[in-house]
């Protein structure tokens, strides 16, 4: 990716490439934020749909093509370009995160998780599935977001199975 090519791509001059973003890395951790599939307004009346849906965006978002190749260009780039990786986290990876993690402690204020439940363990658990499943060479049917919360729920919830 040059800024060159991009500048011609969008008729536009370089410097008006750099008034807006400072640099590569930054131009094209925005654009991957546009492409990411709008986030839908998260409220199914329960903990449990909130969380499946929250994933099912997410698996859309990761399996649209060039998705999940997209994330290990990004992971490849790091050595060269190493603000690409930091910016990514910050725009793409830390908003997911971010919505796994309000809809949790939600759960806790609502005495729906169990005492020393691990929040963090648990968005870790149900995002990092998706890149161990699609690393396995598996495909991750439409229904694996909610078989995620049916085994990850159990374990943080106050009522247990």
């Amino acid at each position: 990716m040059s800024l060159d090519t991009i500048a011609i791509a969008a008729c536009v001059s370089k410097p008006t490439i750099y008034r807006r973003w400072p640099g590569k890395a930054d131009l094209a951790t925005a654009a991957l934020r546009t492409v990411q599939l709008a986030e839908p307004e998260v409220n199914t009346g329960s903990t449990t749909g909130d969380l499946a849906a929250t994933l099912e965006n997410f698996s859309r978002n990761l399996l649209r093509p060039n998705g999940m190749t997209l994330i290990g260009t990004v992971l490849a780039e790091e050595i060269h370009t190493p603000e690409l990786l930091a910016l990514f986290r910050v725009r793409i990876v830390a908003p997911r995160r971010a919505m796994l993690r309000a809809i949790l402690h939600r759960a806790r204020r609502n005495g729906e998780l169990r005492r020393g439940a691990n929040v963090e363990a648990a968005i870790n658990m149900m995002i990092g599935a998706f890149y161990a499943r699609y690393l396995s060479g598996e495909p991750i049917p439409p229904a694996f977001p909610r078989e995620l919360v049916k085994i990850v729920w159990p374990g943080i919830s106050r009522a247990r199975a």
